[in-house]
């Protein structure tokens, strides 16, 4: 069974020069991806007629299904429907099923069509109309010589309405697709150049139908499973075994599984053996606390933190003694620990945990350059302190990865899941 060959073209001056991002682009080849249509090219074309033409050319020679975002709507700027009636030598007539629903739309909210709305309605004579409920743009489709054009407005709301209600039931009764699966494996603590040979055996062993992608973010490195076959159940059945066969060989590094964050799988860890954190942040300013209470129910097992940013807090509220921090400076392996073993004691938590250094892009030394960052981890049995060298990052980078370095720690302390 052939994967249909798509292509999605996103049309307008305004996402070529940066003005607006183009995430319809991303829901597209996410939602085509589960209904089994391969997303081979994307492009963004400007309000051009000539390049738009040529677009489309390029794209009817090599996919089978086209979808064209942008350019629906009233004013003469808006060139994708009468572009599409030139490239398919269609008329342009007034619709009446379109002339309904975008009277029905304006309504329904109080309000009269004008000329300009009005003119949304002529749609080129060779299209099928797709209706759009919630908003004044309907969608089209051109089917011939077994390629097939899809036309959509570019506001998100329509678009994906005109998708999930018209395009795709549409889609299905037009080609015969396979069914794919996708699964991601999330891991943290290790890079993709480490990670790689120590499952290199088990990647090069995966069957044909069954596809492995390196997807490395700040931090972590997703590794995606996409899996190709005629039912889902058995291709579900078989991802899990390679999933299985891969825990002896990277369960230490992973986290969790496709939407899972770490702060999730940290928190139903911590939610599962009834135990209590609290937190001393320096360099991260409560961003670590912050992520950690973005979960909901957190509160069962976050107490709170300090953020003590400036030494004298460290030393009034943290009881750090004055005479480390002058001796071994903040950041410092002495220094996190008192941070960490006295805000458990403070906020009466089971674990208590800290972080403090140099974020950037200022303050750094040839002994403690920008990016070097400690970390600790205390509760009550043990207390783990460790470097980290982050390099000359930028501020945020600097104290997203100390948040992540934080709760990577506790895992590891408590012991990983896989």
């Amino acid at each position: 069974m052939k994967h249909v060959k798509a292509e999605i073209i996103t049309i307008g001056d305004e996402i070529l020069y940066g003005h607006i991002l183009d995430t319809n682009s991303q829901w597209m080849c996410q939602t085509l991806g589960d209904l089994g249509v391969k997303v081979n090219y994307r492009s963004t074309i400007g309000d051009n007629e000539e390049h738009i033409l040529k677009a489309f050319d390029e794209a009817r020679r090599r996919s089978d299904l086209v979808f064209i975002t942008g350019g629906l709507g009233p004013t003469e700027d808006d060139l994708t429907k009468p572009c599409l009636a030139k490239f398919f030598d269609s008329e342009m007539e007034l619709n009446e099923k379109a002339l309904e629903e975008v009277t029905q739309f304006f309504k329904s909210r109080g309000r009269e069509l004008n000329e300009l709305n009005h003119g949304q309605a002529v749609l080129p004579v060779k299209c099928e109309m797709l209706s759009n409920k919630v908003g004044t743009a309907p969608g089209m489709l051109f089917h011939e010589n077994d390629k097939v054009f899809i036309s959509l407005p570019g506001v998100p709301l329509e678009m994906k309405y005109i998708i999930e209600n018209e395009a795709i039931p549409r889609i299905k009764e037009l080609f015969h697709m396979p069914v794919i699966l996708h699964r991601t494996i999330k891991t943290i603590g290790i890079g993709e150049s480490f990670l790689a040979p120590k499952i290199q055996d088990w990647a090069n062993n995966l069957p044909d139908h069954i596809s492995l992608a390196y997807l490395p973010s700040l931090g972590m490195v997703k590794l995606r499973l996409t899996a190709v076959g005629p039912t889902l159940e058995s291709l579900k059945t078989e991802v899990n075994d390679q999933i299985e066969k891969l825990l002896p060989l990277a369960g230490k590094y992973i986290f969790g599984f496709d939407s899972d964050t770490i702060e999730e799988a940290l928190g139903k860890i911590l939610k599962e053996r009834g135990l209590t954190l609290s937190a001393a942040e320096s360099c991260t300013g409560g961003y670590f606390s912050h992520r950690i209470t973005s979960v909901p129910g957190s509160s069962s097992y976050f107490h709170g933190g300090l953020i003590s940013y400036d030494n004298s807090v460290k030393v009034k509220k943290l009881g750090v003694p004055a005479d480390v921090i002058e001796k071994y400076g903040a950041v410092s392996e002495e220094v996190v620990k008192y941070m960490a073993e006295n805000i458990r004691k403070e906020l009466s938590t089971d674990i208590g945990v800290s972080v403090s250094g140099v974020a950037g892009p200022e303050g750094g030394t040839d002994e403690k350059p920008v990016g070097t960052v400690w970390i600790c981890f205390a509760d009550g049995e043990k207390t783990i302190a460790k470097k980290l060298s982050l390099g000359f990052r930028s501020r945020s980078v600097n104290i997203e990865l100390s948040a992540l370095a934080v709760m990577n720690l506790i895992r590891l302390q408590l012991g990983p899941e896989y």
